[in-house]
């Protein structure tokens, strides 16, 4: 049995996403990831049974990397719990996302790609459905005003302005785009 290092199998992963994000699902190879992550060859063959697996665990991994640390955390839970802090939630949140371009845009290959294969669109299902459910966790948790709807509403519209931001990023300034979101919770977010 092969023993398997998992920093290496998080630097192939992370691999992965890269090349998803330049070179599409379609050129997300096993060789393409061995290169990327420089590494000898049939080395990302070694540790992922297929490059469905691959592909499942780039999307899981990106998931991951989106994650808030706990300063963030901690810093949103000592906000204040009206429609401008909230507003400004969104704004880091956004920011956050758009950061991470090569993810994001690797997601967005993982969706399409997931419209031709079944079970990693029952993956990505899962996955999006306990993000939908977990964010709307967290804001009910929080006191923040607005209902699990202004939640949804809120990911559906933030979601098309980072892909946006990410495919055409000359559309909006980084001013606009804060206008936008802070516009997006004062409209969608009902005051209470």
């Amino acid at each position: 049995m092969v023993r398997r290092n998992e920093q290496r199998r998080a630097a192939l992963v992370d691999a992965a996403i890269e090349v998803l994000a330049r070179e599409g699902a379609r050129g997300l190879t096993f060789r393409a990831v061995d290169t990327e992550a420089a590494v000898p060859v049939g080395t990302a063959s070694n540790y992922f049974a297929s490059r469905d697996d691959l592909l499942t665990q780039a999307g899981a991994r990106v998931y991951e990397r989106l994650q808030p640390d706990e300063a963030t955390i901690a810093r949103q839970r000592a906000a204040g719990r009206d429609r401008e802090a909230y507003a400004a939630l969104m704004r880091e949140l956004v920011g956050r996302v758009a950061a991470f371009r090569t993810g994001y845009l690797a997601l967005l290959e993982l969706r399409l790609e997931a419209t031709r294969r079944p079970e990693l669109r029952k993956v990505l299902t899962e996955r999006v459905r306990a993000d939908v459910d977990a964010n709307v966790a967290y804001h009910e948790a929080s006191g923040l005003p607005g209902d699990a709807t202004a939640v949804k509403l809120l990911m559906l519209t933030l979601n098309w302005l980072i892909v946006e931001q990410l495919t055409l990023p000359d559309v909006f300034t980084e001013a606009e785009r804060d206008h936008l979101v802070t516009a997006a919770v004062e409209r969608i977010v009902t005051a209470e």
